[in-house]
């Protein structure tokens, strides 16, 4: 199967409504600024947030930093850009933008994910940490390692509502399936079970996203000149393990 991109193009007015920014998001946002505050040996004041999305964290992370987003996709950074107007967004690949400037603080979460080769997530970890102040931490979350992938998980998840007239329902379900052990990737396939005036409607998305070992992770960050802590972040009792590092 080919990897699409729908929720990044054309299915990407489903984004908002899966995952509230004002307490799924707000949650692990505060874990964010409690590492930074913790392990910075400078004033945090600004921070780049590495594929952004649609801003949630954005929303969240506003309240404390002077925030700019950065993500490949035009139509998520429109979303991004109307959610946090007062915000700086930019277009860029996390494997090899250049800023021209260093920042406090730096968030690397999900996106990482799709860093699907060892060349592309060692020069995405790269790229961030050269966007790193001396003194400043990055916040890296792996989504997925080899510890803590599970085979053929499914999850079903109802989008929110937002209380619009003629709402569609709609359900995200998200499969992950490892076919080769060996090769360092898996696979995300997602249905969009979309019902419109009680007609039901199935869109697909596919992608193929990297897996390696929390090892893997530790070694290219500090061969990046950075020094890892790691912390859990527990998340409606999933656990994640995120590496807090401090250039």
């Amino acid at each position: 199967m080919k990897n699409t991109s729908r929720l990044y193009t054309d299915l990407a007015w489903l984004w908002p409504r899966w995952g509230d920014a004002t307490t799924e998001y707000a949650h692990y946002c505060e874990f964010v600024s409690r590492l930074v505050g913790r392990y910075a040996r400078i004033p945090a004041t600004t921070l780049l947030d590495i594929g952004c999305g649609g801003g949630k964290n954005v929303l969240n992370l506003k309240r404390k930093y002077e925030v700019t987003g950065l993500d490949l996709s035009p139509v998520m950074l429109a979303q991004a850009q109307a959610l946090n107007p007062e915000c700086e967004f930019v277009l860029g690949d996390m494997r090899s933008f250049r800023l021209g400037r260093t920042f406090d603080a730096i968030l690397m979460d999900d996106a990482m994910s799709y860093m699907a080769s060892p060349g592309d997530f060692e020069a995405a970890l790269r790229t961030a940490a050269d966007h790193l102040r001396p003194g400043g931490v990055m916040v890296v979350t792996p989504d997925v390692t080899v510890e803590n992938f599970q085979q053929n998980r499914t999850t079903a998840t109802p989008a929110m509502r937002t209380g619009a007239p003629d709402e569609p329902d709609v359900v995200f379900v998200e499969n992950v399936y490892d076919p080769d052990p060996d090769d360092g990737q898996y696979e995300t396939t997602v249905l969009y079970l979309i019902r419109e005036h009680g007609k039901l409607r199935v869109e697909t998305d596919h992608w193929t996203m990297g897996l390696f070992p929390l090892a893997t992770w530790r070694r290219v960050l500090r061969e990046a000149g950075l020094e890892v802590h790691e912390e859990r972040y527990d998340a409606g009792g999933e656990a994640y393990t995120v590496l807090a590092c401090v250039k």
